[in-house]
């Protein structure tokens, strides 16, 4: 990966999510504020910061020209025999796509629409705010996404997403307020949603081991019940750790055991 690009409720948050995404340690890397954060006016019209992390350019160095002294036969090299069976299954596994923790309908069976409730609600309110978006949205069985791009994204989003988790609430209020049959809202920015689910499954990852490493426990900062479900099933799989959430809403946690 040449860099990655992250949100944060400030610089040095978004720069951690790039060090584990790039899986590397501060001093190996650039950092590009891209957009400064801003707390706004009692929590509303805040901002995210947001930074591009790419690694350090290695100076090349000429290697020291070796005279050989004698002359030595190639030595052919069996290929096929050069990858390990651990290696083949990493491999394997790379290639593989990951089911998203919440699926989502095939694209080819969701139909962009023009109009809709939630587009309708989403653009009036956004208006309201002042904020700069495009709002596009599809339409599945049973269920709406909208997505909204543009410049004040970051608005939109808020820390960690909980602004996004807000706006979808309110706009699943508005749609099903006379249906009677539910209709599931999705609303993503920027495509967040998909992006922090990479990054809390390599928090997992990560954490797992070093529960195992160090054979003691790891409790999660608190999260909502999706981000704590994409965590629940990312290690769900994982034969050396068991997780298992504690507390009470809004301080719901998770925490990583180690396998007894």
């Amino acid at each position: 990966m040449d860099f990655s690009e992250k949100w944060g409720t400030d610089v040095e948050e978004a720069v951690k999510l790039a060090l584990i995404d790039l899986k590397l340690e501060r001093d190996e890397v650039e950092v590009t504020v891209l957009e400064e954060p801003s707390k706004g006016f009692f929590g509303i019209g805040s901002k995210l910061a947001k930074v591009r992390v790419e690694p350090k350019k290695k100076e090349a160095v000429p290697e020291p020209e070796v005279k050989a002294e004698y002359k030595s036969e190639p030595v052919e090299m069996d290929t096929k025999e050069d990858k390990r069976p651990e290696q083949r299954k990493k491999e394997k596994k790379k290639r593989e796509r990951k089911k998203p923790v919440i699926p989502r309908e095939p694209e080819e069976e969701l139909t962009v629409v023009e109009e809709h409730p939630a587009l309708e609600f989403l653009r009036e309110t956004t208006e309201k705010m002042g904020l700069t978006l495009n709002i596009t949205a599809k339409t599945g069985d049973n269920s709406v996404y909208v997505n909204m791009k543009g410049k004040d994204s970051g608005t939109v989003i808020g820390k960690r997403g909980q602004t996004l988790d807000a706006i979808q609430y309110l706009t699943s209020l508005v749609v099903n307020k006379e249906n009677e049959k539910y209709i599931r809202v999705v609303v993503d920015a920027e495509n967040y949603r998909s992006k922090r689910e990479k990054t809390l499954e390599q928090l997992a990852n990560r954490l797992a081991e070093k529960v195992v490493r160090t054979k003691k426990s790891v409790r999660l900062e608190p999260m909502n019940p999706y981000e704590r479900k994409v965590i629940h099933a990312t290690l769900q799989g994982n034969p050396n750790v068991t997780t298992k959430s504690e507390g009470e809403e809004p301080y719901r946690r998770v925490i990583i055991e180690l396998t007894k």
